[in-house]
């Protein structure tokens, strides 16, 4: 596999980490609360959008690429957070297997 070399200026864009935590609401249900556990610098690339009419509404989904520096505790189901946008990482993988960098596919929900 050839390794990947990546411009260490194309990580300009920073990013909240965030996980989520189950917080129980004491009446036997439960609701999920967002901790941010750090900043990244990151290189943001959309890749697609879909529009979709659903219950009488159009619904919006953006898909991104974001590369960054490797990180141990990056998972799926965490979410990065850009000025008030949400994009939920729902794949990540080691761009060449050296562990310089992390690949997160991202879904971004239309409001």
């Amino acid at each position: 596999m050839q390794m990947l070399f990546i411009d260490p200026g194309r990580f300009r864009t920073e990013l909240k980490l965030q996980k989520a935590k189950t917080v129980q609401d004491g009446l036997g249900g439960h609701s999920v609360e967002w901790r941010e556990i750090g900043v990244v610098l990151a290189h943001v690339e959309p890749v697609s959008a879909q529009s979709r009419f659903r219950a009488g509404q159009f619904h919006e989904t953006v898909s991104h690429r974001i590369t960054l520096r490797f990180r141990q505790d990056v998972r799926s189901g965490m979410r990065f957070v850009k000025q008030g946008r949400a994009l939920e990482i729902v794949g990540v993988q080691d761009a060449d297997e050296t562990g310089r960098y992390l690949i997160c596919l991202t879904r971004e929900e239309g409001r």
